[in-house]
């Protein structure tokens, strides 16, 4: 597996514990979120030869029911846009959404192909026991090459945690994406980036049936 395959498969172990008021109550420290269900979500893929293959379907549906409920994809749209977010009226937001996730799911959908012998190695977490947002740090271990740094910054949401961004090989992923629509918005506005957006998402699908 390619250094960039692993960083690609990071984007879809964004999941934490079951979403909603029994499990806040009995959520495990953040590390220990990271810890299993990052080994739940690499055993998912490696049973599975239509996650694998970057079945598109499959894959969003994977996605929907068990990541995005425990991730703050909104924070995550909102930092990766920057101050433009809040001049983006609430329909704005809502189609830079919806493209920001089609394009991670089809950019990251070639990662799954590569999932085999790797694991996930949690480092001891450093934070105190009030802290509102931590880094969860964290390697993906193969059996071949050194291991791929991957860490998480999370919030906490009542009892329970939740990701928004994460760190793969030294780059964060919202500052990376922010610095590219910073660019497409102040060339075009936030019309433009939703376009330009949505025009990546149309060409890839294109491409993918040709």
């Amino acid at each position: 597996m390619t250094r960039y395959l692993l960083a690609a498969l990071a984007a879809w172990l964004f999941a934490l514990a079951p979403a909603g008021p029994a499990a806040a109550q009995t959520a495990p420290p953040p590390d220990e979120q990271i810890r299993a269900m990052s080994t739940q979500i690499l055993e998912r893929i490696k049973a599975d030869k239509d996650l694998q293959a970057g079945d598109l379907r499959k894959l969003s549906q994977f996605v929907d029911e068990s990541i995005m409920p425990s991730v703050n994809f909104e924070r995550m749209t909102a930092l990766s846009v920057g101050r433009s977010w809040r001049q983006a009226t609430p329909e704005q937001q809502k189609q830079l959404m919806v493209e920001f996730r089609a394009l991670l799911l089809r950019t990251y959908a070639g990662a799954l192909s590569a999932v085999k012998d790797q694991t996930v190695r949690v480092k001891p977490l450093r934070a105190a026991a009030d802290d509102a947002e931590v880094i969860v740090r964290t390697e993906i271990v193969q059996s071949r090459g050194d291991p791929i740094q991957l860490d998480y910054r999370m919030e906490k949401a009542g009892a329970a945690w939740r990701i928004y961004d994460l760190n793969v090989l030294g780059v964060w992923l919202v500052e990376t994406y922010r610095n590219q629509f910073t660019q497409e918005i102040n060339a075009k506005g936030i019309d433009g980036l939703i376009k330009s957006l949505a025009d990546r998402n149309r060409a890839f699908s294109q491409s993918a049936k040709s």
